[in-house]
C-alpha cells in the first residue's frame, strides 16, 4: 500500500476509537461516497453502478446469487477461469443441475478461441457467459472485449473477473461489453486487504437482478410481506461496512488515477517482459506464460526442488512471490504438465535493477537444486 492509503485507514480507525463507529461514518460520509465515484471513474462507469465488496470473490458470488439458475441452464466459460469461480460453477451444477461448458483455447496460445466460444453461445444459449481477464495462474490476457461483442449481439448475460487486470490495465466496461465485472482493491490497485467491488450495468439493474440474500441497505421493507430493492448497485451491498477499508480503497484508486493507468499499462508489462527475458535462459526454469502480450504475472516451473522450500529461500532474500498448484488451474496446468509454479508480479514502482536481482536469485537457487 502507498502511504496515503495506509494513512486513510489509520485515520478512520483513530476517529472510530475517538467518537464511535456511527459518528465516524457520518463525519466521513463524503469521503466514503467517493469510493463509488473513484471506482466508477476507474472503469468508465457511474457511481450508481458500483457496489463495495469484501473481496473479488465476495463480489463474484453476490453476482452469481442474483441469477435464477434452473436445471438445464448453461454456464459458458473458459479453460482459464479463476479457481474459486470454477468451484462456484461446480457448486451450481451440484445444487441446481447447471451445465458447465468450457470453450476451447485457440491453438496459437492466445487464450480462448473466441469464434469457437461464439459458436457455443449460439448452440447453448447460456444463462451466463463468464471469463477471467487475467487468470491467477499465468500472465495470459483473455480477449474479454471480443467475447463481449458476441454476448451483446446475442443478448447474453456476461460476467468478467478483472481481479488481476484492474490497476495494471485501463479497464472500460463499455468497451468490454460486460453486464457484471468484479475486482479486488488490493493487488495492482494497492489497496487494503478485504476490499473489492462489483460493477452492475444499468441493463441488469433494470431487469431486477438482486442478490439471493438482500439486506436493509439494499432494499426497503415496504410492508409486512414485501420489500423493494433500491435502484442502484447498492442492492448488492450490506448495511455493515468496514469503513476504514472503504476509505483506504478509495485512496488507493485515487492514487492509481493520479499515477495514470496508461503509463502503468506500459511500464508494468514491460518490467514483466524483462523478467521473463532474464529467466528464459536459466537452466531448470521453464516459463509458462502464453499469449502475444502477457500481463505482469510471470509464472515459471523449476525442475527439482519442492515448492515451499524454494519460495522460502526467495522470502529470505526479500523477494515476494506466490505459489500456484495443479488444483488452482486443473486445465491449464494439465496442458502444461506442471504440478506447481511460482508467480512473480512486478509493478510500476519496481526498478529494472530489482527485476534483474530477482532473476539472479532465481537462477542461483535453481542452480543449487539441480
Amino acid at each position: 500500500m502507498a502511504r496515503p492509503v495506509l494513512q486513510a485507514v489509520l485515520d478512520h480507525l483513530q476517529l472510530e476509537a475517538t467518537v464511535g463507529g456511527y459518528e465516524a461514518a457520518a463525519a466521513r460520509a463524503d469521503e466514503i461516497a467517493d469510493f463509488h465515484a473513484a471506482t466508477a471513474e476507474l472503469i468508465n462507469a457511474r457511481p450508481r453502478n458500483i457496489a463495495f465488496a469484501a473481496s473479488a470473490t465476495h463480489a463474484y458470488t453476490k453476482a452469481l446469487s442474483a441469477i435464477d439458475f434452473r436445471p438445464g441452464d448453461t454456464v459458458l466459460t473458459t479453460r482459464n477461469d479463476f479457481i474459486s469461480n470454477q468451484i462456484a460453477f461446480l457448486a451450481l451444477r451440484r445444487r441446481h443441475g447447471v451445465e458447465i461448458v468450457h470453450a476451447p483455447d485457440h491453438p496459437d496460445g492466445s487464450g480462448v478461441d473466441v469464434e469457437a466460444m461464439a459458436a457455443l453461445m449460439r448452440a447453448h444459449r447460456p444463462r451466463l457467459v463468464a471469463a477471467t481477464h487475467v487468470p491467477t495462474n499465468s500472465g495470459l490476457v483473455q480477449p474479454v472485449a471480443e467475447i463481449g461483442r458476441h454476448c451483446r449481439e446475442l443478448d447474453l448475460l456476461y460476467l468478467v473477473d478483472a481481479c488481476q487486470s484492474v490497476g495494471q490495465f485501463e479497464i472500460d466496461v463499455d468497451a468490454i461489453g460486460c453486464d457484471l465485472l468484479t475486482a479486488t482493491c488490493r493487488k495492482f490497485l494497492r489497496g487494503p486487504r478485504g476490499s473489492g467491488f462489483l460493477y452492475v450495468s444499468d441493463r441488469v439493474l433494470r431487469a431486477g437482478y438482486e442478490p439471493l440474500f438482500i439486506d436493509m441497505h439494499g432494499a426497503r421493507w415496504t410492508e409486512p410481506g414485501a420489500y423493494r430493492p433500491v435502484e442502484t448497485a447498492a442492492r448488492f451491498e450490506e448495511w455493515e461496512f468496514p469503513y476504514a477499508t472503504v476509505l483506504g480503497s478509495a485512496a488507493a484508486i485515487r492514487y492509481a488515477l493520479r499515477v495514470g493507468l496508461a503509463p502503468v499499462a506500459r511500464r508494468t508489462p514491460a518490467l514483466a517482459a524483462r523478467l521473463r527475458e532474464r529467466l528464459a535462459d536459466v537452466p531448470g526454469v521453464r516459463l509458462l506464460d502464453r499469449g502475444p502480450a502477457p500481463a505482469a504475472l510471470v509464472t515459471f516451473a523449476v525442475e527439482g526442488p519442492q515448492p515451499q522450500p524454494f519460495k522460502a529461500a526467495l522470502d529470505e532474500r526479500g523477494v515476494n512471490s506466490a505459489l500456484s498448484f495443479r488444483e488452482f488451474a486443473q486445465f491449464d496446468f494439465g496442458d502444461k504438465d506442471v504440478d506447481w509454479c511460482l508467480r512473480l508480479s512486478p509493478h510500476y514502482y519496481n526498478t529494472e535493477d530489482e527485476v534483474d536481482a530477482v532473476a539472479e536469485s532465481v537462477a542461483e537457487l535453481a542452480g543449487r537444486s539441480r
